[in-house]
Formats: C-alpha cells, sequence, structure tokens
C-alpha cells in the first residue's frame, strides 16, 4: 500500500472512490447538506497539487432499475467545481465508451466525475469485470469512502485487485481508521463508551467487542429499558425488546466479571406517547408507570453521566439518549454533547460515530468541540464490532 502524501502523482491518472451519496432536495436537485464532498477535497486537490489528474467515482441513493435523473451525479458538478475553483468533466456512464474516451482525454490538473456506479447492478454484485473496467481508466487508486468500506462492491474491493502496488487511502479513510484505532487500540484511560438508540440488539456486538477494553460503558435510549426489565424493574410502556432480556443480564454479568461499570440511566423523562406535546412526568427509570413511556434520560441521570464523561481521557459516542429530535426529549442528549466537549476541552479524545450522534452533535453545534466526527456509518459500527472491513483489507492488505 502506497501513501498518498509521499506518493509522486505527476502525469498519474488517479481513479478516487468518494462518498458523495449527499441529499438532494426533490425539487431542484439542489445539495441539502455536502459534508461529504467537502470532506473529499483535500484528496483530490493532493492529486492535482502532484501534477495527477483525478477520476472520481461514487454511487447516490439506491436507485433499483438503471438510469434515473433524480440520482444522476451530474446534479453535483456545478457545486464540485465551485469547491475546486475548476471546470469539473461529467462522463455520462461509469464504463463504456463515454468513460473511457472522456477518461483518455484527461490532461494533468483536470476533473473528472463519473455517473453513478449503481446505475449498473455489476457495483453491488461485485462483478469482477465490471472492476476490471473501471480499473482501466486511471493509473492508481484511491479509495477514500469510508462509508461504503464494510461492503465488497466492485468500487470499493474488487478494483483494489487490478491495483496490486498502486493503490492507497485517500485523506477521510486514512482519518477515519486513524481515529478509530485511537480509540479502539490506543486508549488513554479512563476509557468510556456511551451507547444509545433504540434497541440493544443492534448494539450487542459492539458491546461486546469493547468490553475488553473500555472502564465504562453509559447506556441511554430505548435500550436501556430492556435492561430494567431484564432486571425484572416496571418499565410502563417503554420499548422493549422482550427476545433479548436474556442477553442485557449476560450483557451486565459479563461487565462484572470483566470489572467494567455499566452505567443505567436512574431516572427518565416520560411521554404518554410518543409525540413532542405528549404529556409528560419525572420518574425513576425502574418505576415508570403504565401508560408511560421513557424518551429521554431524566436530569439525575444526565449529572451522573456527565461527571463519569468528563473524568475520561478516551471516549467514544454511538447514540443518543433519547428522542433529540423532539425538543422536549432533547435535554439528555444535550448534556452528554456538552460533556464530551467539555472532557475534550480538558484533553480528553473524543469519537462521534453513527448517523443519530453525529446528528445530534450537529443539532447543538458541537461538531468542532469534539476530536473527531465519523461519517462512517454502517462501516463504523462494524469495524467497532471488530470485522475485517473488505474495503479496508482490500488496500491495506
Amino acid at each position: 500500500m502506497k501513501n498518498i502524501d509521499t506518493y509522486n502523482f505527476a502525469g498519474k491518472k488517479a481513479l478516487i472512490r468518494v462518498d458523495f451519496n449527499v441529499p438532494l432536495d426533490k425539487e431542484d436537485f439542489h445539495i441539502t447538506d455536502d459534508t461529504r464532498i467537502r470532506a473529499a477535497i483535500p484528496t483530490i486537490k493532493k492529486v492535482l497539487a502532484g501534477g495527477g489528474s483525478v477520476i472520481l467515482m461514487s454511487h447516490l441513493g439506491r436507485p433499483k432499475e438503471g438510469p434515473a435523473n433524480k440520482y444522476s451525479l451530474k446534479h453535483l458538478v456545478a457545486h464540485l467545481g465551485n469547491l475546486l475553483n475548476t471546470t469539473v468533466k461529467f462522463a455520462e456512464d461509469c464504463i463504456g465508451e463515454k468513460a473511457t474516451s472522456a477518461a483518455a482525454g484527461l490532461k494533468p490538473g483536470e476533473v473528472l466525475l463519473l455517473e453513478n456506479l449503481r446505475f449498473h447492478k455489476q457495483e453491488e454484485a461485485g462483478t469482477e469485470e465490471f472492476a476490471k473496467q473501471l480499473a482501466s481508466l486511471g493509473d492508481v487508486y484511491i479509495n477514500d469512502a469510508f462509508g461504503t468500506a464494510h461492503r465488497a462492491h466492485a468500487s470499493t474491493t474488487i478494483v483494489a485487485h487490478f491495483f496490486p502496488e498502486e493503490k492507497m487511502f485517500g485523506y477521510v479513510m486514512s482519518g477515519e481508521l486513524n481515529s478509530i484505532d485511537k480509540v479502539l487500540k490506543n486508549a488513554e484511560r479512563p476509557f468510556t463508551a456511551i451507547m444509545g438508540g433504540a434497541k440493544v440488539s443492534g448494539k450487542i456486538s459492539i458491546i461486546t467487542n469493547l468490553m475488553n477494553k473500555v472502564d465504562n460503558i453509559i447506556i441511554g435510549g430505548g435500550m436501556s429499558y430492556t435492561f430494567f426489565k431484564a432486571m425484572g424493574k416496571q418499565v410502563g410502556n417503554s420499548l422493549v425488546e422482550d427476545d433479548r432480556l436474556q442477553t442485557a443480564l449476560d450483557i451486565l454479568k459479563t461487565a462484572k466479571e470483566k470489572g467494567v461499570q455499566i452505567y443505567l440511566p436512574s431516572d427518565s423523562i416520560c411521554g404518554g406517547k410518543f409525540d413532542n406535546a405528549a404529556q409528560t412526568v419525572h420518574c425513576l427509570s425502574f418505576e415508570i408507570p403504565d401508560g408511560y413511556m421513557g424518551l429521554d434520560i431524566g436530569p439525575q441521570a444526565a449529572e451522573e453521566y456527565a461527571s463519569v464523561i468528563e473524568n475520561s481521557k478516551t471516549i467514544l459516542w454511538n447514540g443518543p439518549m433519547g428522542v433529540f429530535e423532539m425538543p422536549t426529549f432533547e435535554s439528555g442528549t444535550k448534556q452528554v454533547a456538552l460533556a464530551v466537549a467539555a472532557a475534550t476541552a480538558k484533553g480528553a479524545y473524543s469519537l462521534v460515530g453513527g448517523g443519530d450522534s453525529v446528528a445530534a452533535v450537529n443539532q447543538f453545534n458541537l461538531a468542532d468541540k469534539v476530536s473527531y466526527v465519523s461519517t462512517g456509518g454502517g462501516a463504523l459500527l462494524e469495524y467497532m464490532e471488530g470485522i475485517d472491513l473488505p474495503g479496508v483489507k482490500a488496500v491495506r492488505g
């Protein structure tokens, strides 16, 4: 594997897998959040500054029946050009004559964006011939799409096989891996993991993998009530996974055996229904009255959690403490976010990952107050579970 910082791009065509799967409004296809595009700019500029040209490939959305205007990457061309301060060329296909001729005519300093990879079913199928056609467009392969690294697709994994020596990670990919490895492999203690979200089932593998690494696990969100019910407590109408009660007990047992402190919310803000305008009551999390459901951690739990977080040296946050999208139930998640920011200001290393956690730090304008915000989504979750990501392995070996 080559290093992007030391590689000589002069005269080379760099085939870069980026993650430009950005949201577009339905009326005029304007980009509503360009975070992922902006993240890839440093990698693109590095190649251009080194005398190379750039061929970008990405997917957009989930097209089912081939080409469709609403999923076309042509809607990104103008904005990408503005960010790079250059004219971006566009190929109306990612393979075939249009792509081949556009790539062949590319001069040093020029940028070409290929049409949506997923307009071809061979992309998700990981077809070798499709990957070979993509590979023929460039001289060197750069994977800078961590968010798709958990998928063995043609452009994320198979294509790398055609660049046995000339392959590397871009800055997004290397930044994600370095940040996660710092937390999972080189954490300064005390190390606290904050696990939230609706269901225990989605976090079992992560919690299990973290048991040998962390000092504390803070649990919030709907998943906490499965733990309380497993312990024989009263949780009212709160979300519970009845088929995971034994799993919850097993997690508590394993934590005790390994000396890991598990924190469950002592109190909750409960609503009579899943609605911002719902009638609310503040009660102990294990004495929730019938007809009410826990929708946020309470002030006492938030204070306890903040104390643990602010005394930590490494923090991993995945999942909110409640239904923070509703103002009535946002306080717990906000207090945890503020505590993570405060700990970071005191020198702790904090990694925030998972869609809802990222949305929360953005909502509370704290994204620049934590050490690293991962855009990985499913790839981050699988990496935290200890799974060898195919997109990473294909480049790293």
